[in-house]
């Protein structure tokens, strides 16, 4: 079992400044998880952790993953400028929205961040929005071909991302119109545990890459492998092993002779997740046909539940 990295008399401390409920967060904690993920690939020159903002939208906690060579993850116009309020902007920026608006396009696009499309019918959408840029990146939904998880749903039932045929249309129609520079991505699970799923996610988008170079002369830039991987919130589940997966995606991309392409990933439960206390007091306690414990915080101070705090009271 996990445990806090305060005691009760820290926390009493704390609520006088902080009345109840409040967050706490271990940036050592939170320092950790982002060096072994870095570490897990730092055979791959250009590997990049995009922390994704959307787990946990706090400045102060941008500015701890930057310092430890992250980028931010994006999803929104919000999300965008906490980024650009940190510092982090151009590449360090991966934008992947779902039913864009025009000006969110606009601001990825002034802040020069990467732009990774999650629909066919947004090149040109953003061509007329913003321009397109020379370096850009497709989302691919893979469909039957893998299977999800019970988080994130079957991949054919998701609203996220291009078919496979879709995918290779968009390529050449982007290639066409001036693109010349091009990444590839996907984000298949949520909270996995498996570390070989990981690998297979890396294998089928690795197939893809060289699909793309030998029907349309596209040589990828950089693979995103989306986030998704899981943390325990039982006492029986184990803490993923990305040393592991790490090594075993190295294997399958010096196989495959992919160098130099680059690897990026995105996780946001798991950089912060195990990290993150929401804080609260014992209101009142009930004892009818069950026990009941009623505190002072509630959902709308926990908006995320499966994402990235553990309660504690």
């Amino acid at each position: 079992m996990k445990k806090a990295p305060f005691n009760l008399a820290q926390i009493e401390e704390f609520s006088k400044k902080y009345p109840t409920p409040f967050y706490i967060y271990d940036e050592e904690g939170i320092r950790e998880s982002a060096r072994k993920l870095n570490e897990a690939f730092s055979w791959n020159k250009g590997f990049k952790e995009y922390f994704a903002v959307k787990a946990t939208p706090n400045p102060s906690i941008l500015e701890i993953l930057k310092e430890e060579g992250c980028g931010a993850d994006c999803s929104s116009l919000a999300e965008l400028k906490l980024s650009a309020q940190v510092g982090l902007t151009g590449d360090d920026i991966m934008f992947t929205s779902n039913n864009t608006p025009e000006g969110d396009f606009k601001e990825a696009v002034r802040l020069g961040a990467i732009i990774n499309l999650d629909d066919i019918s947004h090149i040109e959408f953003l061509e007329e929005a913003a321009g397109l840029p020379e370096l850009l990146s497709f989302r691919f939904n893979p469909g039957i071909e893998r299977t999800g998880n019970a988080i994130i749903g079957k991949p054919e039932d998701a609203k996220f991302g291009l078919t496979r045929e879709q995918l290779f249309e968009a390529y050449e129609i982007a290639k066409g119109r001036g693109v010349a520079r091009f990444g590839l991505h996907a984000m298949v699970a949520s909270n996995e545990l498996d570390e070989s799923y990981f690998v297979e996610t890396a294998r089928m988008l690795f197939n893809i890459a060289e699909e793309l170079k030998e029907k349309l002369q596209i040589t990828l830039e950089f693979i995103n492998l989306g986030g998704g991987i899981g943390i325990p919130y039982k006492p029986e589940e184990k803490e993923v092993d990305v040393a592991k997966i790490g090594d075993e995606v190295r294997e399958l991309y010096e196989e495959m002779n992919l160098a130099p392409l680059k690897l990026y990933m995105e996780c946001g439960r798991f950089i912060t997740g195990p990290h993150g206390y929401l804080v609260s007091r014992v209101r009142h306690l009930k004892d009818t046909h069950k026990q009941f414990v009623g505190l002072d915080a509630s959902m709308s101070d926990l908006m995320r539940p499966g994402c990235t705090e553990r309660t504690i009271t």
